[in-house]
């Protein structure tokens, strides 16, 4: 899969193209169904299958307080695109310039002179250009006009229910992992390379791999059981921390692993965590001793969850 960023970057062996535009936050099942029909339009056009999204998601520029967790970093959602088979990712930085660029000069500068759409797939709830005002009728308008074609993937359900970014953030912070790998086609995870922290947890005897991450916007907060995938795909079990540790005063937002019967070195090395069961929210204790014996009582009950239900 070829990754263009910025429409500098958009070269004449990108056109002609069927294209499919979205934040594609997750690449869950509604994608994938689109993603489907995308290949199946660009074949019968001898065409690249071309994803057009945006970093950041439009959301974290206009508040970044209020913009929704991500279900997935950027280079996560790359790696899934290139499962699904894409062959193109035209990746737009969301900012003012691309928010102030009306529906109809959207068109026209990125799909018509910088993609040569031949056909264009989108959500049926798709909307774009400035406040909003492009819509699925207008871009039939202009695919009228300028001679593409135009077509909408119909809502995603499962258990009479949509499939959607939004309820699948809903449904990871109820905690509910089964449904959200249902929704997903595979469990929800965070990928990050392993830091230094301050090793404090090693002196307690319950040593983490801190996980580096770009941004602290996720759907999950607390203490969980958790299975691992290091990059050579051994499988570990893992109980897990997302939170600021407010029991030692953490300033910053970690997500902290620690694997069980495992003491390997893993600095510099990429985890997979796969979430599986909430063990309790993230907490403040009274003292150290309290958090020990607690932490004790999490790894205990994530063992027994995860040696019956995802044994090794």
């Amino acid at each position: 899969m070829e990754l263009i960023r910025g429409r500098q970057n958009i070269s004449s062996s990108a056109k002609p193209s069927v294209v499919s535009i979205g934040n594609f936050d997750g690449v869950h099942l509604g994608h994938l169904r689109l993603i489907e029909m995308l290949q199946r339009e660009a074949h019968r056009a001898g065409v690249p299958s071309t994803v057009l999204t945006f970093d950041p998601h439009p959301h974290e520029f206009f508040d970044a307080t209020t913009a929704p967790p991500r279900l997935s970093t950027f280079r996560e959602k790359l790696e899934q695109l290139d499962k699904a088979g894409v062959d193109k990712v035209v990746c737009l930085r969301f900012n003012a310039l691309l928010a102030g660029m009306s529906a109809e000069e959207f068109v026209e500068v990125y799909l018509i002179n910088g993609l040569g759409v031949r056909a264009l797939i989108v959500g049926d709830d798709f909307r774009f250009g400035r406040d909003r005002k492009g819509d699925f009728s207008l871009l039939q308008e202009i695919g009228q006009q300028a001679d593409f074609a135009v077509s909408s993937v119909d809502t995603f359900v499962v258990d009479d229910h949509r499939v959607s970014s939004s309820r699948i953030r809903q449904i990871l912070q109820d905690a509910d992992f089964p449904l959200a790998e249902r929704l997903l086609g595979r469990p929800f995870t965070i990928t990050a390379r392993v830091a230094h922290g301050d090793k404090r947890g090693r002196t307690w005897g319950f040593p983490t791999a801190n996980l580096m991450l770009r941004h602290s916007n996720l759907p999950v907060g607390g203490v969980y059981a958790a299975t691992v995938r290091r990059c050579d795909g051994e499988r570990l079990h893992g109980v897990v921390n997302v939170g600021f540790r407010p029991t030692v005063g953490g300033k910053r937002f970690l997500v902290e692993v620690h694997l069980l019967n495992y003491n390997e070195t893993l600095y510099g090395q990429r985890l997979t965590v796969e979430f599986r069961n909430k063990i309790r929210p993230e907490k403040h204790f009274e003292s150290f001793d309290a958090l020990k014996v607690q932490i004790g009582r999490d790894i205990h009950q994530a063992r027994e969850f995860l040696s019956q239900m995802y044994p090794l």
